[in-house]
């Protein structure tokens, strides 16, 4: 037998990761450098322990393996073992991660997450693959193809789950409420994001639009969007964020803006070094400062779409309304190194303009309302609803004109979401109340009939 237990270990392992950490472009500076526990103190012995394990790996291991190999397995343990969000990403995986937020890659259309040590989907996104074929916020992945996902990384699930369009993958599924595991079989594709998806008018003067994820230039979508609307009379809105997974700060930022006066904090960031804690707020007017808005969640929102309506609520700018959000308030910073691999690495958590942190807790709405399936819907709201359905395909039926919108507006796919149903009613109550909905019953004089009142 091998036995390597009394060789020493080569020094050139010791000096390799010695240098790394110097060449870290995450150094701290003097200032930010946190104070380590004294039992942290001691690196050198801890590297010599690790460099006496990788020498022993070199030498002893039944297969060859490279230097290479070993560190980066070693740094994807150890980013994998701080929290579900850090990892180390390879060359490959970080070219992976920017297509991602370029809006355009080739897998399901679905974001993952580790929860508890288990795969976790945190959202479908909507219209892919992955939606389509029915998978659901908060669906625990326990075998991907028939092998288990148990000890995978979050980095390789996703190598695993991505694959070329048009090939299968089958996921066994573990579901809240369901005494059992379900099998779906998703086909692959090219993943397109749409960010801001069925802008229209859904009731009289209530536009509806839907953002899907917070990516680059959403926030310029969606002005284009709502200027759309307001060709089309518009007085309020309602904002559709559930199942969207979040996304680029800088636009979950630049969405709130439009709603928020100037100045106005949208979220701040806190970390354990000072250059972590940051403050962002809204900078220059808002282009729909007064607008009825309320916006819809569930346990699908996440990160940036919890940005969003966290600002919406503390600034009680609008009302919320569906399920509490999923609670990913967490900051990652992506630190590119040398050889074209990267970290991301978890360096400060969200707190909303009042204060309290999203994490693992999520935003509760102002009216809570679970989703209720269209099949559980009474038979005689479903008689209407078809109705409905038949009188927005009836070919006799008058065009209506641009800047106006019937009723019963709704695009089929909408007319068995109980949560906008809501959301539409809770609107009208407000437009009502302030007057929105219609000019003032009462006039006042116009200026020059004022005079004359005053010289009489």
């Amino acid at each position: 037998m091998f036995d390597v237990t009394k060789k020493k270990p080569a020094k050139w392992v010791g000096a390799l990761i010695l240098v790394l950490i110097l060449q870290t472009p995450f150094a701290f500076s003097q200032e930010d450098k946190p104070k380590p526990k004294k039992e942290d103190t001691n690196i050198y012995q801890q590297l010599e322990l690790f460099s006496m394990v990788i020498n022993k790996v070199l030498k002893g291991y039944v297969d060859e393996v490279t230097p290479k190999t070993l560190i980066y397995g070693a740094l994807k343990g150890m980013l994998s073992g701080l929290d579900p969000h850090s990892q180390f990403m390879d060359p490959e995986s970080y070219k992976e991660m920017k297509v991602d937020t370029e809006g355009q890659f080739g897998g399901l259309g679905i974001e993952i997450s580790m929860q508890e040590n288990i795969l976790t989907v945190i959202s479908p996104i909507a219209g892919t693959p992955a939606d389509k074929a029915g998978i659901k916020p908060l669906d625990k992945i326990i075998k991907i193809d028939g092998k288990s996902t148990k000890n995978l990384t979050l980095n390789d699930a996703v190598k695993t789950l991505r694959g070329k369009p048009g090939s299968k993958v089958t996921l066994t599924i573990l579901r809240q409420d369901v005494n059992e595991l379900l099998d779906i079989t998703v086909t692959r594709d090219i993943i397109k994001i749409q960010s801001v998806k069925d802008a229209q008018m859904v009731a009289d003067k209530i536009g509806y639009v839907k953002l899907t994820q917070f990516q680059d230039k959403t926030s310029d979508e969606l002005m284009k969007a709502l200027k759309e609307l307001d060709k089309k009379g518009m007085k309020a809105l309602i904002l559709d964020m559930r199942n969207n997974p979040g996304g680029l700060l800088n636009e979950a930022v630049a969405v709130s803006e439009i709603f928020l006066g100037d100045g106005k904090l949208v979220v701040s960031t806190k970390g354990r070094i000072p250059n972590q804690n940051k403050e962002y707020r809204s900078s220059g007017p808002a282009p729909y400062p007064d607008i009825v808005l309320a916006v819809l969640i569930n346990k699908g929102s996440a990160s940036g779409s919890e940005i969003v309506a966290g600002a919406i609520k503390d600034w009680r700018r609008g009302i919320l309304i569906g399920t509490t959000s999923f609670g990913k308030g967490s900051v990652q910073s992506v630190l590119p190194l040398q050889d074209g691999s990267a970290l991301r690495l978890t360096t400060a958590r969200y707190y909303t303009p009042s204060g309290v942190s999203i994490h693992d807790i999520g935003v509760k709405p102002d009216i809570e309302i679970e989703f209720q399936k269209p099949e559980e819907s009474p038979k005689d709201v479903k008689t209407d609803k078809n109705a409905v359905v038949e009188d927005l395909f009836d070919q006799s039926a008058p065009a209506e004109k641009d800047n106006e919108a019937k009723p019963n507006s709704l695009k089929p796919p909408l007319l068995d979401d109980n949560q906008l149903i809501r959301a539409i009613d809770v609107v009208k109550g407000i437009m009502i109340y302030s007057g929105k909905d219609k000019p003032p019953a009462v006039k006042e004089p116009q200026k020059e009939e004022k005079k004359k009142q005053k010289k009489n």
